[in-house]
């Protein structure tokens, strides 16, 4: 167990080494036994969150909230455009004055180019952890959860040389962040798994991204893999990730955007798809899904998917990693 997370930032997936993860999934089961069990866990008493969210919310406020009260703290939510950030405030303002008032700063902000940015700057200006909600870039809690819900479905021991897919999906709605993506080819080549990511040609990631993706399986020995066929991909898969995002390296057009995005409605995570894997292969997506058009509802409320296992762990993750850096 690693002991010096006290006072860390987490912004990027890689801020937190192998063996610090480990710490956050050991700590993440560890509270979840103690909600389960009914025991009280005020490991953060008195302590406040700050939650500042640029970009709408359910799953990520609720157990943000949630958990900061279960650890005996409280969470203070901010409305970017209820503020003064508009007017003047700037990321060196809100480090250090947010700083002074909360024992933690929590940031989601999405907005393509400006995220990651923001969140850097705020955490450079700050004294205490600036904490990654999801960005333009990354989305590292998320990833945290689905670490835990691989744990808990495939054993923590027995990843190695299991294959996981990470797959683009077609959704009907706004263009969404490549933040997830990115986030689990960074993480889950640590681990042992063998990543498959699945795109068409417009959908690609950053060149960083994928150049540091490609390090991390070299130094875990283990497959990543690039294809724009989704069935191909599907083959004797252990866990399926398949979900939607914007064609943002291609263009920042929104309608050019969508245009491209309507070209590939087939690309759906349904039983046929489903059945190319092996047949005890999870089902995985961070939600909001669209139904029906990203994922049918007999995959999402069938019996590999494990969607609501992995929206509960983002309490657990999240707390832990609350309790370890804000104490």
């Amino acid at each position: 167990m690693q002991t010096d997370l006290r006072g860390r930032n987490l912004i990027c997936d890689l801020d937190f080494n192998k063996e610090e993860v480990e710490t956050v999934l050991d700590m993440a089961m560890h509270l979840k036994r103690k909600r389960s069990l009914g025991q009280r866990h005020a490991y953060l008493l008195d302590k406040v969150l700050g939650m500042l969210f640029f970009y709408s919310s359910t799953r990520t406020r609720c157990s943000f909230e949630a958990g900061i009260a279960q650890l005996g703290g409280h969470g203070a939510f901010i409305e970017s455009k209820s503020t003064q950030i508009s007017h003047g405030d700037t990321e060196k303002e809100i480090g250090v004055i947010l700083g002074r008032y909360f024992d933690g700063i929590a940031i989601r902000h999405c907005d393509w180019g400006i995220g990651n940015r923001y969140l850097n700057l705020v955490g450079e200006a700050s004294r205490v952890p600036v904490l990654n909600m999801q960005c333009d870039y990354y989305h590292p809690f998320q990833i945290l959860a689905d670490l835990l819900t691989i744990f808990e479905k495939k054993g923590q021991n027995g990843l190695r040389k299991k294959k996981m897919v990470v797959s683009w999906a077609y959704a009907s709605s706004y263009l969404k962040p490549v933040s997830v993506a990115q986030s689990l080819i960074l993480q889950m080549p640590r681990f042992g798994l063998d990543v498959v990511l699945a795109h068409p040609p417009e959908f690609k990631l950053m060149p960083d991204i994928m150049d540091q993706a490609k390090q991390q399986a070299k130094k875990y020995n283990v497959g990543f893999d690039v294809t724009n066929n989704m069935e191909e991909a599907f083959k004797d898969a252990d866990i399926i990730y398949a979900k939607s995002w914007g064609p943002l390296l291609s263009t920042s057009d929104l309608d050019e955007g969508k245009r491209i995005q309507d070209q590939y409605k087939d690309w759906i995570t349904d039983e046929k798809k489903m059945s190319l894997a092996k047949p005890d292969a999870i089902y995985m997506h961070p939600l909001p899904a669209d139904r029906n058009v990203e994922v049918t509802d007999g995959v999402m409320d069938g019996p590999n998917s494990v969607v609501y296992d992995e929206a509960e762990n983002r309490l657990h993750v999240q707390k832990a990693v609350m309790a370890l850096t804000m104490r």
